[in-house]
C-alpha cells in the first residue's frame, strides 16, 4: 500500500471556523507536506505569513505545503496534486459550508492513490442548534452532522455552561452513534487529532508523539481567551499499546469503536491471526485496515498510538479484557 496518500475531509456550515482550523493546522504540520484544497481562495484566507509564492491557481506555503482551488473540478485538481513531486504527505479537502462532506468523500474515492481518513466537521457551538432547525438549511446541517466521523465543537467560549450542557445532551440525538465530540475555541485542537501522526513515530514513539499533546498544550493562546479553555493535557490522553501477539482485527475494531472507549484518533500496525500485517487508521468513528506487503511497515513489534478523551478513554482496558 505504499504511495497511498491519506486524505481528510473538513466540513461544516458557514462560519463554523474552517478557515481558522486550516490556518492552525498549517502552523503545526510537524514537517509534513500538506496539500490544502478548497472551493476557491475567496472562501479560505491563508494567513499571509504562511504564503511563500503563487503559481497559477496554486499557493506555495511554508514547509512544502500547497493550497489550490478546485471549484467544481475536484477530481481534476486531485489528479494534479497526485502528480506533484515530491507528493504531499496528506491531502486536506476543505468543503464549502453548504456542501455535504460525504458526497465529496465519495468523489475522492474514485481516484486510486488516495485513502480517505475520515470526515472532520466543524460546529459553531453558539448557533448549530438554531441552524439545524432552520426551515431552509436545517436539513443540510442535520445531514452534515450525520456524515461526520469526528466533531469539533468550536466557539465554546461564546456559550454559557448551561448552554454547553444542553448542547452536550442534544448532539448524540443528531449524530451517528459513537461520533466523538472535541470542544475547542478559536479552532485550537491538538494538530495530531486531525493530521494524524508522524511517519516515523513507530521507530521512536515517545520522542515523536508521546508528548505531542503536552507540547501543544504549552503553546500560548493569542489573543488570550476569557474564560480560558481547559489545557489539552486536561482534555486528552494518549496511550501507546504494544501488541505482542497476533490478534483478531474484529476484536480490536470493536474495542476502538466501543461507545465507552473514548477514542478520538488511532494509528498503528497489527498482525492478524493468519499472519497478515495491517496498517490501522482511525478518525473518530471511521476506522480502516489496510493490508501490507510482507516487507512494508516498520520493523519490530506491532503497536498502536491512541488519543482519547480524558475521563472517558478506556480502550487499553477493553483490549486487556478481551
Amino acid at each position: 500500500m505504499s504511495g497511498v496518500i491519506p486524505t481528510l475531509i473538513v466540513g461544516g456550515y458557514l462560519g463554523a471556523g474552517k478557515t481558522t482550523l486550516v490556518n492552525h493546522l498549517l502552523r503545526h504540520t510537524g514537517g509534513r507536506r500538506i496539500a490544502v484544497m478548497v472551493n476557491d481562495f475567496g472562501e479560505l484566507t491563508i494567513d499571509a505569513d504562511l504564503i511563500e509564492g503563487a503559481e497559477g491557481s496554486v499557493l506555495a506555503l511554508a514547509g512544502g505545503c500547497v493550497c489550490c482551488s478546485f471549484g467544481s473540478d475536484l477530481l481534476g485538481a486531485l489528479q494534479d496534486v497526485l502528480q506533484r513531486q515530491p507528493p504531499p504527505d496528506l491531502i486536506l479537502i476543505e468543503t464549502s459550508g453548504v456542501a455535504l462532506p460525504a458526497a465529496v468523500a465519495r468523489s475522492a474515492r474514485l481516484l486510486p492513490g488516495l485513502s480517505i481518513d475520515g470526515i472532520v466537521l466543524m460546529l459553531d457551538a453558539e448557533t448549530v442548534r438554531q441552524r439545524s432547525a432552520d426551515p431552509y438549511v436545517g436539513d443540510l446541517v442535520r445531514q452534515q452532522l450525520l456524515d461526520a466521523d469526528l466533531l469539533i465543537l468550536n466557539k465554546t467560549e461564546l456559550c454559557t455552561p448551561t448552554a454547553l450542557a444542553e448542547l452536550d445532551a442534544w448532539l448524540p440525538s443528531m449524530t451517528t452513534a459513537g461520533t466523538p465530540v472535541v470542544p475547542a475555541n478559536q479552532a485550537r485542537v491538538p494538530p495530531e487529532l486531525v493530521l494524524g501522526f508522524h511517519a516515523d513515530w513507530a521507530a521512536n514513539p515517545q520522542g515523536t508523539n508521546g508528548d505531542a499533546l503536552a507540547r501543544w498544550a504549552a503553546q500560548p493562546i493569542t489573543p488570550p481567551i476569557t474564560p480560558p479553555i481547559a489545557a489539552a493535557a486536561d482534555r486528552f490522553v494518549n496511550e501507546l499499546l504494544e501488541l505482542t501477539a497476533p490478534l483478531d482485527p474484529q476484536q480490536l475494531l470493536a474495542a476502538l469503536t466501543a461507545p465507552d472507549a473514548g477514542v478520538v484518533r488511532a494509528k498503528g500496525w497489527l498482525t492478524d491471526l493468519a499472519g497478515q500485517r495491517h496498517l490501522l487508521q482511525q478518525v473518530g468513528r471511521r476506522i480502516e485496515l489496510l493490508p501490507l506487503a510482507p516487507d512494508a511497515g516498520p520493523a519490530g513489534a506491532d503497536r498502536l498510538l491512541v488519543i482519547g478523551l480524558a475521563g472517558v478513554y478506556r480502550c487499553g482496558q477493553l483490549l486487556l479484557n478481551r
